[in-house]
């Protein structure tokens, strides 16, 4: 059965982006931090068609993190910097140049309406303006059983986890600390979470949940 899956980097101070996000600061001031643990990993810069990196115990977790992943969820803020009432720029196609690193059917939730945007490599980007259960149920059908990925950010990860359809959270502790910026666990209600599994790597703790039904 598919299911609804989130991998994040988070600072010990709960944030997963720094403040002042902008096109300059995409992760907003010091958000960046929160992902050097992966950026060296083989497994990641083979991912994104990049040779060398180190492998740690973060290896099998990062690759893990990324298997049965037939399409995604994530946020208007998460797919670009694109600020006010409606698109503001047009031609903006995401942070990840012509060839995303997705490689499947990516829902974006906004209140904006757009075409879909094909990238090469096989990600297409689908705009969806009638909430977060529309774009699960619309990239589940996508998936064709493998799971959904919601990649970010901090608004709408809250959002699945708040609603309860959320079913396994992985948060990749920072020992970073923002102290503001997109805050990840606040205002969710009585969220119940059962962890899984913990793994203690260079620069970085890992930690696995799943939803409690």
């Amino acid at each position: 059965m598919s299911k609804l899956r989130c991998h994040i980097s988070i600072s010990l101070d709960g944030y997963v982006a720094g403040p002042n996000q902008s096109v300059e600061n995409p992760l907003g001031e010091g958000g960046e931090r929160l992902h050097d643990w992966v950026a060296t990993l083989a497994a990641f810069r083979r991912a994104h068609g990049e040779e060398g990196g180190e492998v740690n115990p973060s290896t099998p977790v990062f690759e893990q993190s990324i298997e049965n992943i037939g399409a995604a969820v994530m946020g208007r803020n998460m797919f670009g910097p694109i600020g006010g009432g409606s698109w503001v720029d047009e031609q903006w196609k995401g942070w990840w140049g012509d060839n995303p690193p997705y490689h499947y059917d990516v829902f974006v939730v906004t209140h904006h309406p757009r075409d879909p945007v094909e990238m090469e490599g096989g990600t297409t980007y689908h705009f969806v303006t009638d909430g977060i259960e529309s774009a699960l149920d619309q990239a589940k059908k996508a998936a064709d059983g493998k799971d959904v990925m919601v990649w970010g950010g901090g608004q709408v990860v809250r959002q699945y986890l708040a609603a309860g359809l959320l079913d396994v959270l992985e948060l990749h502790v920072v020992p970073v600390l923002l102290g503001s910026g997109s805050r990840l666990l606040e205002n969710l209600g009585d969220v119940r979470l059962e962890q899984v599994r913990a793994v203690e790597a260079p620069s970085v703790t890992h930690l696995k949940y799943r939803r409690v039904s």
